[in-house]
């Protein structure tokens, strides 16, 4: 009989139906099968039928599900192309070093992981002597993103391979003297070995995709062949939970990154228990990567289960499997047999009829320790199968036991994420189950011992043999410095000169500066502008038909804007990186092309502008991963400051950003308030980072889209602009003892300082003096290292210091910033200080509007300064009501 839901309205209903008899016969066929061989032969029919047709080339939806079995079955595994016997002496050393250096550790107290490396082993040991590429072979070798907790087994294998030593192993997160590991992939603390900081949960699958996609971007801009570079990202089940993680699937299908490679280590378990205690992790990533258009190949059952597969001729077997939480799962793996007769192969009579076949000592090895995950021809054949499949990046869903060979104590338990080493009785038997030869005295010293078969041994040949075979070692990073040559200087000088009559934004100014570069003969091809899908809201739209926006598609339509002069074009070879709305991706996308000159040994000229207030706030943790990746380039938050953008209100208003800024070390931070400045800042920064002795930094630009008119540039000022500060417009003094104070302003602020300039000497005859502050944070930067300086019995005056030296009067600070950003440098100041700032949460209003709401706009300042100069007694201080009534305050 018809499920009466088969008859709900659906979109079938729409589409002509040329034969209903046909039709019916079809349905009564399956009702036929249903009423006499039951449901679940049904199901199979309708998934053959539906695998045929899928072979046959007739379109259809595909399921988001398969069977909870391998997809590879053991029939149409490839050859394995290694030595086994040697490999698992290999992963043995490694597995023993990665829980021996943990251990250790343990006695100062530093922590560390065991059980994620435990389950993953194979997954790394396979990959690294079969498939990842070195980058002392041909191209830039394979991209590797390691799952953070698995660093020590990382480590191990260095230490295998003599690239580390037994001291720098016992020196795991302790660091401070110069010659120890650091905890996780962290590149700016192991530069040579470490690639990729993955330990931010979530932000390694989304650089993954996004590195993939910019390795086609360069091939597709003629930069460089990345063709055999793929890229391989190890992730754990409980991390997809991060919304980072999943973030991205669709732009990767989208785009066919068939080079790309996600290997998710399906152990069961997050940090505190189980990934999907009430569900089945697996079956859920699989629906969402097949959803997404990924090719999913799962990995999950050992070969001591093809014999349970073999006999189970009912399906009883993957029924059972289909249905069974997760944590039901992982008790099994912790209970003895008669529990899984009783509870798994219990569940119905085919059951219990399969069970009987079976010995104790099968179901043991089954339930215990088979998984896919733990086999190297298992995983070779998934490896295998990714690099063939073309049209679309793999997720490899490998099933493992977390924990797997430190014990009982350790495999499938809750806390074993937590557990930070093994008593020496544990290591015994760890010793017996790898096979190790160590021996009972090495354990004298109550130590763990570190294991290595020797330097020449047949162990340490095969394992270098094979990585030289691929390309030399891996994770590397390898990095060939060459300087760019600086672009020519017309550009620059284009905005020396100012706007004249003409007003313009500095966001405008920015991107003219680049529209410039862009042209220059040596290093135009090397900018690489990101935006997350306001190209037209910072006026890069005419970068469209010049530049282009990069498709790996090129331009399969004709553009309603066409017949226009700056059209919408997408390119194969675009050089603009239009992500849409994603911030996260545009800034994947810039982490990417920052570390270009690293990976590829191509070095890019990233720039990516965004709203402010979306940057630090929204991915700040990515600019973190961007400091620790050691990567490049200018990041540029426009519509800066909390009054500058009219009518957006709270959720646009960003105050704050520079504070944030100003945490990372890595980053330079400026507010410029002329074009001329931002001309000469993004000069010497290229200098700084692209030029012969390049630093490890970035910039942090912030632009305002107020149009104004934009002055010259003075002489002598382009050391302070760098700098932070230098005096713009002094004031000219009425009267030779007339009062006098400092004005210092920030990016857009300058200009209300300028006006409260003009309205103190024609109101109240007070002399200012105007200086324009481009960055609070590299004053205070530089200040901190005098500091330190004299700790080390140098003596050293701060550049902020020096600059104000003798300047008359107090000091008053005002941006567009909360009052935090420039009381940054106040301790630095000889001359009484104060600020203003706009603190608090943003509002809806006009310019005018908002500032006077925070006090920040130029009678706002002016009073201000009336009030310094008056609790100085240098005026009355009726001086200071007479202006609020006279300004409307």
């Amino acid at each position: 009989m018809t499920d009466p839901v088969a008859q709900l309205p659906s979109e079938l209903d729409q589409l002509p139906d040329r034969d209903p008899e046909e039709t019916a016969e079809w349905a009564a066929s399956l009702d036929a099968v249903t009423k006499a061989a039951g449901p679940h032969r049904a199901a199979y029919l309708m998934r053959r039928s539906l695998q045929h047709a899928e072979g046959a080339g007739i379109a259809l939806p595909k399921l988001l599900e398969s069977d909870y079995v391998n997809t590879i079955p053991t029939s149409a595994e490839p050859a394995f192309d290694g030595d086994l016997e040697m490999e698992s002496k290999i992963t043995a050393w490694n597995r023993w070093n990665a829980a021996a250096m943990v251990t250790r550790g343990a006695r100062y107290g530093v922590g560390g992981h065991i059980a994620t490396f435990a389950s993953a082993a194979w997954l790394y040991e396979t990959g690294f002597n079969h498939f990842f590429r070195g980058k002392e072979g041909d191209g830039s070798g394979d991209q590797l993103y390691i799952q953070g907790h698995a660093s020590p087994g990382i480590y191990a294998r260095a230490f295998l391979d003599g690239r580390l030593s037994e001291q720098q192993l016992d020196n795991f997160r302790q660091e401070s003297g110069g010659d120890g590991l650091p905890s996780y992939p962290h590149p700016r603390r192991l530069p040579w070995l470490w690639e990729f900081p993955t330990v931010s949960m979530g932000l390694g699958p989304l650089s993954a995709i996004y590195q993939a996609r910019f390795n086609r971007y360069l091939t597709n801009r003629k930069i460089k062949d990345t063709s055999n570079s793929h890229v391989w990202a190890f992730l754990g089940d409980g991390e997809m939970d991060e919304p980072e993680s999943t973030a991205a699937l669709a732009l990767a299908a989208r785009e066919q990154l068939d080079n790309l490679t996600f290997v998710i280590n399906c152990n069961l378990q997050r940090l505190d228990g189980p990934v999907r205690a009430n569900f089945r992790v697996v079956q859920e990533l699989e629906g969402a990567f097949r959803g997404a258009g990924w090719n999913v190949v799962k990995t999950l059952w050992g070969s001591a289960w093809d014999e349970l597969f073999q006999l189970d001729t009912t399906g009883a077997l993957i029924r059972r499997l289909r249905e069974v939480p997760d944590a039901q799962f992982q008790t099994y793996a912790t209970r003895d047999v008669a529990y899984i007769r009783e509870h798994f192969f219990g569940a119905e009579p085919a059951l219990a009829e399969l069970a009987k076949l079976l010995s104790d000592a099968k179901i043991a090895e089954c339930f215990y320790s088979s998984r896919g995950g733990h086999e190297a021809r298992k995983v070779y054949a998934a490896y295998r199968a990714a690099l063939e499949h073309k049209g679309a990046p793999t997720v490899i869903l490998a099933q493992t036991v977390k924990g797997y060979t430190l014990g009982k104590g350790f495999e499938s338990k809750n806390a074993n994420h937590q557990m930070k080493k093994l008593s020496i009785d544990e290591f015994k038997g760890m010793r017996e189950l790898l096979g190790l030869p160590i021996p009972d005295s090495a354990f004298e010293d109550g130590l763990v011992p570190y294991g290595h078969p020797g330097a020449d041994s047949p162990e340490v040949r095969y394992l270098q043999e094979h990585r030289a075979a691929l390309g030399g070692p891996a994770p590397a990073r390898r990095v060939h410095a060459v300087a760019l040559p600086e672009p020519e200087e017309r550009a620059f000088k284009a905005l020396y000169k100012g706007s004249g009559k003409q007003e313009m934004a500095t966001t405008m100014a920015f991107v003219r500066l680049v529209k410039d570069l862009m042209r220059d003969k040596e290093t135009g091809r090397r900018w690489v502008p990101i935006v997350p899908d306001e190209a037209r809201t910072f006026g890069m739209e005419s970068l469209f038909p010049s530049a282009g926006i990069y498709s790996p598609l090129g331009q399969t339509y004709e553009p309603v804007d066409r017949d226009q002069l700056m059209y919408y074009k997408e390119a194969k070879d675009g050089q603009i990186l239009n992500e849409g709305i994603t911030e996260a991706g545009a800034m994947a996308d810039f982490i990417a092309a920052a570390s270009s000159y690293a990976t590829h040994g191509e070095t890019m000229i990233p720039f990516y502008i965004f709203y402010s207030m979306f940057g630090w706030q929204r991915t700040g943790d990515q600019m973190w991963q961007l400091a620790d990746q050691l990567g490049k380039g200018f990041i540029v938050g426009a519509t800066a400051g909390r009054t500058t953008l009219t009518g957006e209100g709270l959720q646009h208003a960003d105050g704050h950003s520079h504070l944030i800024a100003s945490t990372n070390p890595a980053s330079l931070n400026y507010d410029p308030a002329f074009a001329y400045e931002i001309a000469v800042i993004v000069k010497d920064g290229l200098r700084r980072m692209y030029g012969p002795q390049p630093e490890d930094v970035f910039y942090y630009l912030t632009v305002y889209n107020e149009p104004k008119q934009q002055p010259a540039m003075p002489e002598g000022v382009e050391d302070g602009i760098v700098k932070g500060l230098y005096r713009f417009k002094e004031g000219t003094p009425a009267t030779a003892d007339a009062p006098r104070l400092q004005l210092l302003g920030s990016g857009t602020a300058i200009h209300w300082a300028l006006k409260a300039q003009e309205l103190l000497a024609a109101d109240w005859g007070v002399t200012a003096d105007v200086w324009s502050a481009t960055s609070w944070g590299e004053l205070r930067r530089e200040a901190l290292e005098c500091d330190e300086a004299l700790l080390r019995g140098e003596q050293r005056v701060p550049y902020v210091t020096q600059a104000l030296s003798g300047a008359p009067g107090p000091v008053l600070a005002v941006s567009d910033w909360m009052r935090a950003v420039p009381d940054q440098i106040s301790q630095w100041v000889e001359q009484d200080w104060s600020s203003l700032g706009t603190d608090g949460f943003g509002l809806s209003d006009t310019r005018e509007g908002a500032r006077r709401h925070f006090g920040v706009d130029a009678e706002s300042v002016t009073v201000a300064a009336l009030a310094q100069l008056a609790r100085r007694g240098e005026i009355p201080a009726s001086k200071v009501k007479e202006a609020r009534e006279q300004y409307g305050l």
